[in-house]
């Protein structure tokens, strides 16, 4: 081999990333290993890539999808720092080459490790779990080499999910917590919340030449007592009132017990635990229908309340007391002033009989002890 082959296999002319075998690699450097590379050498760069130079450490130029041949026109920024002279120079260069994935990486997970606290109108205070996935891609290539992958050969984005799924359940909590959601009204609101999760977290990845293109909300989970109430609230819903679900809890209760072995039973309780269900029973039954008495309005304070001899409420009399007009004999209620049958004036005054001194009502025709006429 001559020395001007040698010479000429230590030259790069071609530069460019065709590797697709590993999906989740971002950053690839180019194999320079000691080689310089050629004068108008090619540069291919391919969509969802950018290829960026680094001179010393120092970012030179970068190069978005397309066809270059490396010339001083093309690489102004490494002309500049390697101080060529000359427009058109003949001498071959060294720097290091990097291709950045910019594609989209989907399907990562992210998931709340712990529940977290949300306070509810309904529920006071519950603790949420969370789940789904997100996708991601670099924004800015120059700003992810500096701030992120410095001058690793290869970066693959499993380095990066930890730390990025810890911002998505962060930014999510946040988000979820400002917008003040219900809790029943959450499962109709996951888009709403994935979105507002999204802008989040791309603020928060911007400085790293970062960004999130969606967070997916697949699942939002209750603790499971919280889910149970749910539940008897809709069925307390569906079977009308407290009564009838107390009926139908305690129908429940007896047909479970009656499926063990030996029904009743056999579960240990014997007749007498039968009786005591019976029992139990007809006490819910007695409770049910004494609730279910017609209710009555207080005339003075017109609550609706349970009958009885006294309102709860003001505790004044429910039943009015009559009595009949002294000049009509109308029934009406008791202590008015008027009859509002006749209009008669319903106070009594007294007058004395002249003859036996008794007392006795003005209206009176004859002293009832001794028959004078009044």
């Amino acid at each position: 081999m001559g020395l001007g082959s040698f010479i000429r296999k230590q030259l790069i002319d071609v530069i460019e990333w065709t590797s697709d075998n590993e999906n989740d690699l971002m950053v690839y450097r180019f194999p320079v290993d000691g080689k310089e590379i050629k004068n108008g050498a090619q540069l291919t760069v391919r969509e969802s890539q950018v290829a960026i130079f680094v001179n010393e450490g120092q970012i030179a130029d970068v190069f978005k999808p397309g066809r270059y041949k490396l010339i001083t026109e093309n690489i102004p920024v490494l002309t500049k720092l390697q101080s060529w002279k000359y427009k058109d120079f003949n001498s071959p260069f060294k720097a290091e080459v990097y291709f950045v994935n910019t594609k989209q990486f989907q399907g990562l997970k992210w998931g709340t490790s712990n529940p977290f606290a949300l306070r509810d109108a309904d529920f006071g205070v519950v603790r949420i779990r969370a789940f789904g996935t997100y996708s991601l891609k670099v924004d800015d290539a120059a700003t992810f080499l500096k701030e992120v992958f410095g001058t690793q050969e290869r970066f693959y984005v499993k380095s990066l999910t930890d730390y990025v799924k810890s911002i998505v359940v962060s930014s999510f909590t946040d988000f979820l917590s400002e917008q003040k959601v219900p809790v029943l009204d959450i499962p109709t609101k996951y888009e709403e919340i994935s979105n507002g999760a999204t802008l989040k977290v791309s603020e928060k990845l911007q400085s790293m030449g970062l960004k999130v293109q969606e967070v997916i909300v697949e699942n939002i989970s209750l603790p499971d007592e919280v889910e149970k109430a749910i539940d008897q609230k809709s069925t307390i819903k569906v079977l009308g009132d407290m009564n009838t679900y107390t009926q139908y809890k305690a129908a429940n209760a007896i047909e479970t017990a009656a499926a063990n072995n030996g029904g009743i039973a056999g579960a240990g309780v014997g007749l007498g635990a039968g009786l005591g269900f019976g029992q139990m029973m007809a006490n819910t039954m007695n409770s049910a229908n004494s609730n279910n008495q017609a209710k009555v309005i207080c005339p003075h304070c017109h609550a609706t309340v349970n009958p009885g001899k006294f309102c709860p409420e003001c505790g004044n009399a429910l039943v009015e007391e009559k009595t009949t007009c002294i000049k009509c004999g109308a029934s009406i209620k008791k202590g008015v002033k008027f009859c509002p049958e006749c209009g008669a004036s319903q106070v009594v005054t007294t007058i004395t009989c002249p003859k036996c001194g008794n007392k006795l009502p003005s209206t009176s025709k004859f002293c009832p002890e001794c028959g004078e006429k009044l």
